[in-house]
């Protein structure tokens, strides 16, 4: 029942490992004259407000995380991606590229050996040290930094342009936004749905309001019932009940598997209080919604379609056409 989700953004602080740091010299030994440099080459502040020199043309790129190795894929640039993280699962394909480790403790080996021009990191996941071990290296590093729906395709257009694929980029932005102001649109005037956002069942964390989580959660017609300034906050099953939310929400990538997990909880000590466990008000979304990549917004729109279903009714027919039409 501990189902974590690896792709949020929580604050790391862990210590650089002293074998990394001290490999540092001798994989840079590793790496070939001018392989990180082109002639010519574009300076970039990225999303961390780091300067970042990036060759003129990307040919190989190592991605440190899942949603940025989605956003490769879905720009159409799969085939210059040399090398993936553990967890990249999506899409099913990224699972064949070559493996970096995990998202906080890649092997500097590994991405060496892969000879990237650049690499992808972001930081919701990704460590500081790592990415000063690479620049060390010699390698270019761009970092993205998304707080909100906006800033996600945002983040977007910005690893397109970084990448060199800008025309692709613009494009899927550009439809992303459409979509979600069609949804703005058809959630306009509704009374946002007061919601519980299972993040971890045990302890028992939900999400804070200042992460794009919480800013998805708000463009899906939704609101959290808990008020807190940390990211992640830890709360007690007693205040979710005192609050009694209008939905309690989940992320799975497998439906099936959490809803048996929920008729476990739902007979729990204190989860059996609630009224949206009662009545059943229970959705079970995308785990897409907690990765900031191109997908956020079709688990906006499968959230949106659990809170408020009215919204998405088809139109009624208009009787007077209708005779007219037979006519």
């Amino acid at each position: 029942m501990q189902r974590m989700k690896h792709l949020l953004h929580i604050p790391v602080a862990l210590a650089f490992a002293a074998l990394a740091m001290s490999c540092v010299p001798e994989l840079a030994a590793q790496r070939e004259p001018g392989a990180s440099r082109e002639a010519q080459a574009r300076e970039m502040i990225d999303e961390a407000g780091r300067r970042v020199v990036v060759p003129a043309v990307v040919r190989r790129i190592v991605s440190l995380a899942p949603n940025l190795t989605e956003t490769v894929y879905a720009l159409g640039a799969q085939d210059r991606l040399a090398g993936v993280t553990n967890y990249c699962d999506y899409p099913a394909e990224a699972l064949r590229k070559p493996k970096v480790g995990g998202a906080q403790n890649p092997s500097l080996e590994a991405v060496v050996a892969l000879k990237p021009d650049l690499v992808l990191a972001t930081t919701s996941i990704n460590r500081l040290e790592t990415v000063q071990a690479l620049e060390r290296l010699g390698i270019a590093v761009y970092a993205t930094d998304p707080r909100s729906v906006e800033g996600v395709i945002a983040s977007i257009r910005h690893v397109a342009d970084v990448i060199g694929a800008g025309t692709e980029g613009g494009a899927l932005a550009t439809q992303l936004e459409a979509r979600l102001g069609e949804l703005k649109r058809r959630l306009a005037g509704r009374a946002p749905k007061r919601i519980f956002f299972v993040v971890w069942e045990s302890p028992l964390i939900t999400m804070g309001q200042h992460t794009f989580l919480a800013d998805a959660v708000r463009w899906a017609g939704g609101e959290s019932i808990i008020e807190a300034k940390q990211d992640w906050p830890q709360v007690s099953i007693e205040e979710v009940i005192r609050q009694q939310p209008d939905h309690i929400l989940f992320t799975s990538s497998d439906v099936v598997s959490s809803e048996k997990e929920f008729e476990e909880l739902s007979t729990a000590a204190g989860w059996k209080g609630l009224n949206a466990v009662q009545q059943r008000h229970i959705a079970i979304v995308s785990d897409a919604i907690a990765r900031p990549a191109p997908r956020l917004v079709d688990a906006i729109e499968q959230l949106a379609r659990e809170l408020h279903p009215d919204a998405f009714a088809p139109a009624p027919e208009n009787k007077k056409e209708k005779v007219e039409d037979g006519k």
